[in-house]
């Protein structure tokens, strides 16, 4: 638990480092009319991450109930070893799987606030999960409901979802005509 605990404070320290004292103009600037913007990355993860809220709830509190995927299976390793690899590497974009998680255009200048915010939530919805066995627990994705993954690999995949984003916003204000 505390490897996951650290990477997820390390990205908001680096969030704030990097982002923390945007304007508005800089948080809002994409380089490109199907681009986003920094802001729309923070903006995306906090949504994304929100959807397993209520099943870290459930787990922590041990009324988890596991579906007949979560309980059968034989693809859950499998599932969750991929989305983590595919995570890590930057080669191809992926479109957001549900509009839920599509961040709106303008985007609030406090929103790495915000993601600390949501960080230090995220981390202690973690820790009440500390109990479970995070190899024998199940998930399913919030996004793809035949694909389920271990507890331990779901987190990863946090974590890796989240450096690929704060790597993509980096890469925003790397472009020729971000405003200064």
């Amino acid at each position: 638990m505390s490897e996951i605990i650290y990477e997820l404070e390390k990205i908001a320290e680096s969030a704030q480092a990097a982002f923390g004292d945007f304007s508005a103009a800089q948080i809002n600037w994409k380089p490109g009319a199907e681009s986003w913007s920094v802001g729309q990355c923070f903006d995306h993860l906090i949504k994304s991450n929100e959807l397993f809220f209520d099943e870290l709830d459930r787990i922590a509190g041990g009324t988890k109930r596991s579906s007949f995927l979560e309980k059968w299976s034989p693809l859950s390793g499998v599932f969750g070893s991929l989305l983590i690899n595919s995570l890590k590497k930057d080669e191809r974009k992926f479109k957001a799987p549900t509009k839920r998680i599509v961040p709106p255009s303008e985007i609030d200048e406090k929103i790495v606030e915000k993601f600390g915010s949501h960080q230090a939530e995220l981390i202690e919805k973690i820790e009440r999960t500390g109990a479970a066995d995070w190899d024998g627990v199940k998930v399913t994705s919030p996004f793809m409901a035949l694909m389920t993954y271990k507890l331990s690999d779901g987190y990863k995949v946090i974590v890796e979802h989240e450096k690929r984003h704060l790597r993509q916003a980096e890469r925003v204000t790397q472009a020729e005509n971000f405003p200064r």
